[in-house]
């Protein structure tokens, strides 16, 4: 019996020849740590739904960015937890608060060592968990709102950080970020646009993780998860506005989005593998239900073949370190 004359199977017979004919490539560069600094604690505080994953203090989060510098990772995005909150989410324009002072102490740490990012939006601040200011029947205000993120992004330029990251899912929010960095002088700053960033029912372990207050749901301003050509128009409409990469939130149940976001636009496709996506991998491992490391870097490897160019992930130091030579 005469077998078969073309055989793929042939490129797959040794680790290392399956390393060099490889598509696609997960590198330590390509990843951003998240991480989450809590005002008014004296030690880190677990998140039970998010297993190994905590609110920082100032000072262990310094040794977290430190650590993820010496992985070789690609950044840090950090998130704020105030001890106290309000309407207009005054503590992030605070000079003093805990965003703005963390932002400080990470460049102080690390330098251009790692790209530290910050998230632009006021709904960690808000006493009623939205990413803007409410009019008095209870929907966010666009404009308004657009005002207090252009004071935001002044804020955490004056702290030193190196691009920011509107998340709020405002009309014309990188248009007034833009326009607000250049006005001071921080042309250098950054900005990484939440652009398709999607109503998600994945988003729950993240709340817990930022002490959210929100009451409702974000469904007036963040984006319904049947549309994919929406998203594309959107991440068009921030590079037009002046992004410098944009993202889609959430990874996983969106590689479509990232796919049709990376063929439409000429500047880096960022994607948040987000809290849910995280948690449902750690609870099938803890039970024993799926080889973990195996699948952070499968999980990983489908959002960068998808066409993300950098990853946002929980697991990026874990994964660096699963990487190494």
């Amino acid at each position: 019996m005469t077998g078969p004359v073309i055989r793929p199977r042939r490129l797959r017979t040794t680790q290392a020849l399956r390393r060099m004919v490889a598509e696609t490539s997960l590198e330590a560069r390509q990843l951003v740590l998240p991480v989450f600094v809590r005002e008014g604690i004296d030690a880190p505080v677990p998140i039970s739904s998010m297993p190994g994953v905590v609110q920082h203090t100032r000072s262990s989060l310094l040794a977290a960015v430190s650590e993820a510098a010496e992985l070789g990772l690609g950044g840090v995005m950090l998130f704020g937890i105030p001890a106290a909150k309000d309407a207009v989410g005054s503590g992030a324009l605070a000079a003093d608060g805990i965003l703005n002072v963390a932002i400080a102490d990470v460049v102080a740490e690390v330098g251009d060592a790692l790209t530290v990012m910050s998230d632009l939006c006021l709904d960690e601040f808000t006493d009623h968990g939205h990413c803007g200011v409410l009019t008095d029947d209870g929907r966010v205000d666009n404009d308004r709102t657009l005002e207090l993120y252009a004071e935001m992004a002044r804020v955490h330029a004056e702290a030193g950080v190196h691009m920011v990251g509107p998340s709020g899912m405002m009309d014309g929010q990188v248009s007034v970020v833009r326009s607000a960095l250049d006005g001071i002088g921080h042309t250098d700053v950054s900005i990484l646009a939440y652009s398709a960033k999607y109503a998600s029912a994945f988003y729950g372990p993240f709340r817990e993780a930022v002490d959210s207050s929100l009451q409702g749901d974000r469904r007036t301003y963040q984006q319904d998860g049947a549309n994919a050509v929406e998203g594309v128009r959107e991440a068009l409409l921030d590079v037009e506005q002046g992004a410098d990469l944009v993202m889609v939130k959430p990874a996983l149940a969106y590689l479509d989005v990232v796919r049709r976001v990376r063929d439409a636009v000429d500047v880096p496709v960022a994607a948040y593998n987000i809290s849910g996506e995280y948690s449902m991998l750690e609870a099938a491992a803890a039970h024993g239900w799926i080889d973990r490391e195996p699948a952070i870097l499968e999980t990983l490897t489908s959002i960068r073949r998808a066409g993300a160019d950098v990853i946002l992930t929980y697991w990026a130091a874990e994964a660096a370190r699963l990487l190494a030579p």
